[in-house]
């Protein structure tokens, strides 16, 4: 049966094979309270041994988009999955919520162990940097499905706060917001950025027009940044009320989620330089569009009381 189904597309040995590459990889993101092994059916996270005693726990699933196209196109797959753990975890860290454990979901059309290998390790950077546990996931060969060489993913982030600590907390008019730079568009706008570099028959194998260190498609691939590390000691120490996670929708979308109803964000349209300035006068973009459709160089916002901006800086 095994032969039969291998010629119809799915090796189910390339799976075992794989699943045995990427154990290392699992196992470098242990943490309190998971074993990050993998093989089993689920897997399994001990919430005492991690210390917690009255939690609630937060979870958030996404993918990375279209910016697959551009590790596609580059053939370079080893930062994708820090993207996909970023945009996972970053969003249960808006709730003050330290991330835990974490599943993927990678599925394609021909299984290339090589390529898989790599995503899982760029997975398990990401998860290390997030502080949490890579416990288990999902690998599907599913022919006929996708383009060759192409593949999809998604992410489970699971996380936990303490009942009392949960963000965001009420805000106050006087409030100040503290924008945390990005390392770029992150996971959000690809569509738009691969229209614009087609119109303007841009080669991705090309020099960055806004750096001339590394080619386009490279800079574009620059994975997201993960914010945990920076600010859940802050929301630890009680001097943050909120921290806005800036995806899709931008800048003008994601603060308002974080604030209850009567309040309104106050700030000036930010300097846009980089990779932000170029797409702006590559597409001719106004202000307007580029702040619901990318983060223009800040990646979260933090939502602090006024008396607490130094000490916060």
């Amino acid at each position: 049966m095994t032969d039969a189904y291998k010629r119809a597309g799915v090796d189910i040995d390339a799976g075992a094979r794989l699943v045995t590459a990427i154990k290392a990889h699992a196992a470098s993101t242990a943490r309190a309270g998971a074993r990050a092994d993998l093989g089993g059916f689920g897997g399994v996270f001990d919430p005492k041994a991690a210390g917690l005693i009255d939690p609630l726990f937060v979870s958030g699933a996404d993918g990375v988009g279209t910016k697959l196209k551009l590790a596609f196109a580059m053939d370079k797959h080893d930062t994708i999955g820090i993207d996909l753990v970023a945009m996972c975890a970053n969003d249960v860290l808006a709730h003050a919520a330290a991330p835990l454990f974490f599943l993927d979901y990678f599925s394609t059309g021909k299984l290339d162990e090589e390529t898989a290998a790599q995503v899982v390790a760029g997975i398990a950077a990401g998860c290390r940097d997030a502080g949490c546990a890579l416990i288990g996931g999902e690998t599907a060969e599913m022919p006929g499905l996708y383009g060759d060489g192409e593949y999809d993913l998604a992410g489970f982030c699971v996380g936990a706060v303490e009942r009392s600590e949960i963000a965001p907390k009420p805000a106050a008019p006087g409030d100040q917001l503290i924008a945390l730079k990005s390392s770029g568009p992150h996971a959000n706008g690809f569509s738009l950025i691969r229209k614009l570099i087609d119109d303007a028959t841009l080669s991705l194998f090309d020099m960055a027009p806004f750096d001339a260190s590394q080619t386009l498609g490279k800079a574009l691939l620059t994975p997201t940044r993960i914010y945990v590390k920076d600010v859940l000691p802050l929301f630890k120490k009680k001097e943050t009320r909120a921290f806005a996670h800036i995806t899709g929708g931008g800048l003008t979308e994601n603060i308002p989620r974080v604030l209850q109803q009567g309040l309104e964000p106050r700030f000036s349209a930010p300097q846009l330089t980089g990779v932000f300035e170029w797409l702006q006068e590559l597409g001719g973009l106004s202000n307007g569009e580029m702040q619901r459709t990318f983060n223009c160089g800040i990646g979260g916002v933090l939502v602090i009381a006024p008396d607490t901006v130094e000490q916060t800086l």
